[in-house]
């Protein structure tokens, strides 16, 4: 090769790769500058009775989609591609991690049993209810073409919720048992899809039987209890850590750096484990606020909480732009040969499903709670049970995630019938998100006025049941005196298992792990 022709072969190469990269620093502008817009337009709008702040960025990211492809002419619809290891890897962690750093403890562990009815057993019976009936129906309509693992999977994707819209609505202090429970399920929900998901994928279709359903669960089950305990052993290590060497003395920096990258290291290490990156990070969330956040300077304290919302907001407003601008991304549309009316047909009967399986273990699961914990706590109204329901109903960026995951290779798939899915995927997200978003304010405020708090009754706070008062067995007392406390600990276990256990857990951490891990001085 001459000097010349070297030359002229350079320069081609360094022209394209800076045409890349300006190309890259144009997607990143534009976004960054409707991010600002978004956050703008949604203070403007934050008392409006209709919109809130999740469909305000997606209308938005929908026209910006429009205006990007109208100015391109249609040649730059790569940039609106939705990409979910950028989705799982960067923008799912800090809202998870937030939402366990930020949550009401006492009030999430408190009615933990029913979050884990609703989050977990909800999204079993969720995920059959959609399989069965899209297996049963979508032949019908003549739309064919899907395997036995699209179904299931089809399942866990338009199983996972965004309760985003109802949270927006929904008020800690008003009402503190719906908001936990709403939330509590939300983010359960979202971990237990996506494990139910990557359990569905190590199954294997010539051997589907029996035994098949029950390594789902083994596999779930596994899946859940590891990425739990790995989330709350990176967090007592923090919590450790940040108490012995006390940052703080020298740069609150460090402390907050240390938390953020630790919470998002316990993630990624559940991913590279093949385990669940959602459930670590948000317990490992839960202990940092309960044991490191403590052991942090009151800078610091003040400080990661703002950051740590900050982060989760920017994400969560980058999603839903990205889920709106990828609707706009023609390829998928082109690549799709489902006629209108089928593309109506299967959307309209997945939203048919969506309302079937909400409704069939929210209402049940109610009733068995209010059964369950009649003596603890109040029990939830048909109001609330509406409300909860609603709030599953709309679908997220979670769904378009996986439903990527299941049905492209990097983000391009070149079967119609995945393609399809995609495109209703997209729609089935939009039209939840816009039409049941746009109605959750109205509903809400109609079912629940300001002036109905969900405060409870004064007799039961005041009751003596719940100031348990007896102790872990003491070496110190006759072997007859602890069969007695044993006895009447039973007894109580038995009657009101959540809040005993609660007791003995309040006196075991203020006893063992608040002395070595560190936090608020012990609650008496």
């Amino acid at each position: 090769m001459t000097p010349a022709i070297a030359n002229v072969v350079f320069s081609v190469r360094d022209y394209a790769l800076n045409s890349a990269d300006h190309s890259h620093v144009v997607s990143i502008s534009v976004f960054v500058a409707v991010i600002c817009l978004c956050i703008v337009i949604g203070h403007l709008l934050e008392e409006n009775r209709w919109v809130n702040e999740s469909i305000t960025a997606i209308v938005i990211g929908c026209i910006s989609g429009t205006i990007i492809l109208l100015m391109s002419k249609g040649t730059s619809s790569h940039i609106l591609r939705f990409d979910e290891n950028l989705f799982f890897i960067y923008l799912l962690p800090p809202i998870i991690f937030n939402a366990g750093f930020q949550v009401k403890k006492k009030q999430f562990f408190r009615n933990f049993g029913t979050i884990m009815l609703f989050g977990v057993f909800g999204v079993f019976i969720s995920s059959a209810i959609i399989s069965a009936g899209s297996w049963w129906l979508f032949p019908k309509m003549g739309f064919v073409g899907l395997g036995v693992l699209d179904y299931l999977a089809i399942g866990t994707i338009f199983s996972s919720t965004d309760t985003v819209c109802t949270l927006q609505v929904l008020h800690q202090d008003q009402t503190p048992l719906l908001y936990s429970l709403v939330f509590g399920e939300g983010v359960v929900n979202d971990a237990t899809s996506v494990v139910l998901f990557n359990a569905i994928q190590k199954i294997d279709v010539s051997k589907l039987n029996g035994w098949a359903a029950a390594h789902i669960i083994g596999d779930f089950l596994y899946l859940f209890f590891t990425s739990t305990a790995l989330g709350i052993a990176v967090g007592l290590v923090t919590a450790y850590a940040i108490k012995e060497l006390y940052f703080g003395r020298h740069s609150t920096d460090r402390e907050i750096a240390l938390m953020s990258l630790m919470a998002y290291l316990s993630y990624l290490l559940a991913e590279l484990l093949h385990l669940s990156g959602i459930l670590t990070v948000f317990f490992c969330g839960i202990v940092m606020s309960h044991y490191a956040w403590h052991n942090v300077s009151e800078d610091s304290r003040i400080t990661s909480r703002h950051i740590f919302a900050t982060m989760s907001y920017i994400a969560e407003t980058f999603i839903f732009l990205y889920v709106g601008m990828d609707a706009l991304d023609i390829e998928k549309w082109k690549m799709s040969k489902t006629s209108l009316w089928t593309v109506v047909g299967i959307d309209s009967t997945i939203i048919f499903l969506v309302l079937l399986g909400r409704a069939a273990f929210v209402f049940p699961l109610s009733a068995l709670s209010n059964y369950l914990h009649k003596t603890e706590r109040p029990p939830i109204t048909l109001k609330h049970q509406i409300v909860i329901w609603w709030a599953g109903l709309m679908r997220g960026a979670v769904s378009v995630a996986l439903a990527f995951n299941q049905f492209t290779y990097s983000g391009v798939t070149w079967d119609p019938v995945h393609a399809t899915m995609i495109t209703n995927t997209i729609v089935v997200v939009l039209f939840s998100t816009l039409v049941f978003g746009f109605l959750t304010k109205p509903l809400i405020s109609f079912l629940l006025p300001r002036n109905v708090l969900d405060r409870r009754p004064t007799a039961d706070l005041n009751s003596p049941k719940e100031d348990f008062t007896l102790p872990l067995l003491s070496m110190e007392e006759s072997t007859t005196t602890n069969i007695l406390r044993a006895k009447d600990s039973l007894s109580m276990l038995i009657e009101r298992p959540v809040y005993t256990i609660h007791t003995y857990w309040r006196k075991f951490d203020d006893n063992y792990m608040r002395p070595f891990f560190g936090g608020e001085g012990p609650r008496r």
